[in-house]
């Protein structure tokens, strides 16, 4: 199962839980050009004492012009999410593998998003460190054929 392994820069922040609260986030980014491969949006924990907030988590973000927009809209790179993109063919057993052979290296993982479309799959994986994330890193290209 041959994949491919890059580091990404995850940019978060705070939206208005009510209608077109996380869309006027999203476009600002796409009047910058961005082209989002990853977008997860929830409503906080314990939200009716939060005001009614949320938090929305975006990559990839190229350029100067679309970090000036994510500022903008008030999203900022996350210096607590180390995160790895795992792109791959899409096949029975996947998810199993990957988490087994990190969890075999003894990594543990903050979070992990994953989908498959077709015969491709993308699993988005958060760590705690970014010692951690090269590690899983070196560990998923060695096990899973990465490059």
């Amino acid at each position: 199962m041959a994949v491919e392994i890059t580091k990404v820069d995850v940019y978060a922040g705070e939206i208005e839980d009510r209608p077109g609260g996380l869309g006027e986030k999203l476009a600002v980014l796409a009047e910058a050009g961005a082209n989002l491969e990853f977008v997860i949006a929830r409503r906080q924990h314990g939200e009716h004492e939060q005001g009614g907030k949320g938090l929305v988590f975006v990559a990839p973000l190229k350029g100067a012009q679309q970090t000036r927009a994510a500022k903008k809209a008030g999203l900022s790179k996350t210096d607590s999410l180390h995160s790895l993109r795992l792109m791959g063919e899409n096949k029975p057993g996947m998810g199993s593998r990957i988490t087994e052979v990190l969890a075999e290296a003894g990594i543990n993982m903050r979070g992990l998003s994953a989908a498959a479309v077709g015969n491709k799959a993308v699993v988005y994986f958060a760590f705690d460190s970014d010692a951690d994330a090269k590690q899983a890193a070196k560990v998923l290209k060695k096990e899973l054929g990465g490059k």
